[in-house]
Order: structure tokens, then sequence, then C-alpha cells
């Protein structure tokens, strides 16, 4: 049994963290979706029973998607750097991002179509 990590990378979603969780899990090497958690009752952005955080993991890193709503936006403040091998893995990666609603972005960042860079 792995023990819980002490310190969890914490992204907010407008409403889609367990679309973009699963987009990641079938995406990255070392990265899955794990608990699923719903809200008890209604919340300021959402109803009760909407998914309101899921853990998941991302080449091996601990996250939570938190569904909090229109308050915050993405930004390249927050962003995921993935060590590549060679470029035909590099060029995967860009494909399902940009190929999934994702944009290019400028010095060859891209974002995926939930905004993260």
């Amino acid at each position: 049994m792995n023990p819980k990590p002490k310190n969890t990378i914490c992204i907010w979603y407008e409403k889609d963290a367990l679309a973009a969780a699963e987009f990641y899990a079938a995406t990255f090497p070392d990265s899955k979706v794990g608990a699923i958690f719903h809200a008890p009752s209604d919340f300021p952005d959402g109803k009760e029973g909407d998914v309101l955080t899921v853990e998941f993991t991302v080449c091996g890193v601990s996250c939570i998607g938190l569904n909090g709503g229109t308050a915050f936006k993405q930004s390249e403040a927050f962003s995921f750097q993935i060590a590549t091998d060679d470029q035909a893995e590099t060029d995967r990666y860009w494909n399902a991002i940009v190929g999934n609603g994702g944009q290019e972005s400028a010095c060859g960042w891209c974002k995926d179509r939930w905004g993260v860079s």
C-alpha cells in the first residue's frame, strides 16, 4: 500500500475535472484517475451529486481536480512540464493535447482544452 502523499497539487477547473483527469490518464504514462467525490449538497456553481473533486496522478505526481466554478481561470502561472525522450514522444503528447480541443501557445507551449499549459 502506498501512503498518501503529504503534498498534492490542486487544480481548479470550472466544471470538467473528471474529464481532464480521464484525458491525462489516457495520455501520459504512470497516470490514473483515483477517488471521485460528489457534492453532498448544492453549492454556488453546482448541484448535489455533481463531481466536486477528483484525485488523479499525472506521470506519478498526485493531483486533485476541483470543480470550483467560474471564480478563477487557468493561466500559465501553473503548468505540467513533461520530460520526453525524443521528438516522436513530444509530438505524440502535443498532438493529443491540441487535437483534443487544446490550442497552441507561444514559444512551443500548448494548452489543453481546460486551459492548463
